[in-house]
């Protein structure tokens, strides 16, 4: 596939525009920084922060280490799988699963991040400094510590049961995937 096809696939979000000044001796030099959150909406993220004279190549230059920050998230349904605290300088964000029908209870930085990963059910709260670009980054944080079930049982060596809100409808999904596919017709159709 090529770099086009994957950046049609590719979700963009941006978080915040920033105007920078550096006064010089010949005057002032305006330049603006653009934090942007991209993401393939099935479980990967990136963050990432461009700087340029013009907001549209600081939204690309943005976008670009954010392609290039891109980690994967193992995510239950359409949640996360645990609840994390993810930390970055004085901000902290809070992730918890949530039932289906919960909805992204978030402030936007957060929420923007977890619409392109592809989580819809999910409850958050920002704990210290709400600058958004420390609040991406320990975003970032507590998704990239994130564990599946199968990787814990894998570290740990011992079988692990999870206590989640979505746990049940993903164990039915797997079991009607594997259905389908063990039942064979057996002589003709019944008109």
């Amino acid at each position: 596939m090529s770099d086009q096809g994957k950046a049609q696939e590719l979700l963009e979000e941006v978080l915040t525009i920033r105007m920078h000044t550096k006064v010089t001796k010949g005057g002032r030099n305006l330049s603006f920084g653009a934090l942007v959150a991209v993401g393939d909406g099935k479980g990967v993220v990136g963050i990432g922060y461009g700087k340029a004279p013009g907001v549209p190549m600081a939204i690309e230059k943005g976008s670009l280490k954010a392609r290039r920050s891109m980690t994967g998230v193992p995510l239950v349904g359409n949640t996360v799988c645990h609840e994390q605290i993810g930390s970055y300088k004085a901000s902290k964000v809070l992730i918890k699963p949530a039932a289906p029908g919960t909805g992204v209870k978030a402030g936007a930085t957060v929420r923007a991040i977890l619409s392109v990963l592809g989580v819809h059910n999910v409850l958050t709260k920002s704990l210290g400094n709400s600058n958004p670009i420390n609040l991406a980054k320990a975003t970032m944080n507590g998704l990239q510590q994130m564990r599946s079930v199968e990787e814990v049982q894998r570290l740990r060596g011992v079988r692990v049961t999870l206590r989640h809100p979505q746990w049940a409808l993903h164990l039915a999904a797997q079991a009607g995937e594997a259905a389908p596919a063990a039942q064979q017709p057996s002589g003709p159709p019944a008109a």
